[in-house]
C-alpha cells in the first residue's frame, strides 16, 4: 500500500535533562550508515515518528546513507518531563543531551552530524549549532524568525483563508492585542482567563508555555550560528499559513550567505500538499493507502539531494 519503507527501525531511550527520552533511531536497509541526522520537532505534543508521518523523512535520509534520530516530546510516549515546562533553551539543552549520548555510542554513526528542525525549532536549531562545533549541517523546515511577528502573520493568514468579514478581522486582531499586552504585563493565567473572549482558550500549561517563550526572536542566536560556516539547507512552502517564509528567506540569506541553499515548494506549512493539510480526510487516507504522496512533490528527494552533498 505504498508503506514498505526503505529503512530499519529500532527504540532507543536517551538520558535527557528531565530524565529518559523515548526515541527511534532509523538506519537504511543494509544498516550501516555515513553520519546521523537528529530530527528536532516544531510545537505540539509531538511522538518519535509523528505517528508514521516521519517515515517518509526518515527513509530519504537513509537513500543519503544517514541514520536518523529523533524522540518523543517531554511528557509524551515514554519521555519522561514536561514540554509544555520547556523554554526554547531548554529545548536547546535537550537537543545538545542527545548528541552528547550519540557521541558516546559505538553504534551510532556520529562521522557527520546534521540537525533538522522544522516551525518552532527555529528557535533551537541556531542555539544549538552557536554551541557545538560537532554539527556539520541544518535542514530548517519553515522556521519563524519572531515568536509575535510569527503570531501576527499566522492570524492574518487564516483570516484571508476563512474569507472572514472586515468586523470579524477587527475583533479577531482585537483579541490578539489584548493577548500580546497580557503577556507583557507578566499577568496571571486566571487574569487572562477572566478577560479573554475567545472560544477556545489556552490552558494554564499552554500559556505558562507562552509566557515563557514569546519574547523568542532568532536572529542574534542565527548571527551566531552563522559563524559556524557550515550548510544550511532552508525548505519552505509556499502556501505557507503558519510563517511568513519570505521574511524567513531574507533573514537567512543576509545571515547565511553562500552556505545557504533554499528549496520552494509547492506545499503548506509542514511542505504536505496543501489537500493534505485542507481536508482531514484525504490526508487520513494518503497516510494509509500512500504515505509518500503526503508531502510535497520533490520535498524528499531535496532532502536526500542535500544531506547527499554533507560529509
Amino acid at each position: 500500500m505504498g508503506n514498505d519503507f526503505r529503512f530499519s527501525e529500532r527504540r532507543v531511550s536517551i538520558p535527557g535533562p528531565e530524565g529518559n527520552l523515548d526515541g527511534v533511531m532509523t538506519l537504511p536497509d543494509d544498516g550501516t550508515a555515513r553520519g546521523v541526522v537528529l530530527m528536532v520537532h516544531g510545537d505540539a505534543a509531538a511522538e518519535a515518528t509523528q505517528d508514521g508521518l516521519y517515515d517518509a523523512w526518515f527513509e530519504g535520509a537513509a537513500d543519503a546513507g544517514f541514520a536518523t534520530i529523533s524522540w518523543s516530546k517531554p511528557g509524551v510516549g515514554g519521555s519522561d518531563g514536561d514540554w509544555l515546562s520547556q523554554s526554547m533553551s531548554d529545548r536547546a539543552t535537550e537537543v545538545e543531551a542527545v548528541l552528547d549520548w550519540a557521541q558516546a555510542r559505538d553504534d551510532v554513526p556520529t562521522d557527520t552530524i546534521v540537525l533538522w528542525g522544522a516551525s518552532q525549532a527555529g528557535w533551537v536549531l541556531p542555539k544549538v549549532v552557536a554551541a557545538r562545533a560537532d554539527v556539520d549541517g541544518v535542514v530548517a523546515v519553515s522556521p519563524a524568525i519572531n515568536w509575535l511577528r510569527q503570531g501576527r502573520f499566522n492570524l492574518l493568514a487564516e483570516l484571508d483563508h476563512d474569507k472572514a468579514s472586515t468586523q470579524e478581522r477587527e475583533r479577531a486582531v482585537e483579541e490578539s492585542d489584548h493577548t500580546r499586552k497580557l503577556l507583557e504585563q507578566r499577568a496571571s493565567y486566571e487574569d487572562y482567563l477572566a478577560t479573554t473572549d475567545t472560544a477556545d482558550p489556552m490552558s494554564k500549561d499552554r500559556w505558562r508555555f507562552v509566557m515563557r517563550n514569546f519574547g523568542a526572536d532568532a536572529e542574534s542566536d542565527l548571527v551566531a550560528a552563522g559563524t559556524r560556516e557550515i550548510p544550511v539547507h532552508l525548505m519552505v512552502g509556499l502556501h505557507d499559513r503558519n510563517v511568513d517564509v519570505a521574511e524567513t528567506e531574507d533573514v537567512y540569506r543576509s545571515t547565511f550567505g553562500p552556505h545557504l541553499t533554499v528549496s520552494r515548494l509547492d506545499g503548506a506549512h509542514s511542505l504536505a500538499r496543501t489537500a493534505m493539510e485542507d481536508n482531514d480526510a484525504i490526508g487520513l487516507a494518503a497516510a494509509i493507502f500512500w504515505p509518500r504522496a503526503i508531502f510535497a512533490p520533490r520535498a524528499i528527494d531535496d532532502y536526500s539531494s542535500f544531506l547527499s552533498t554533507i560529509g
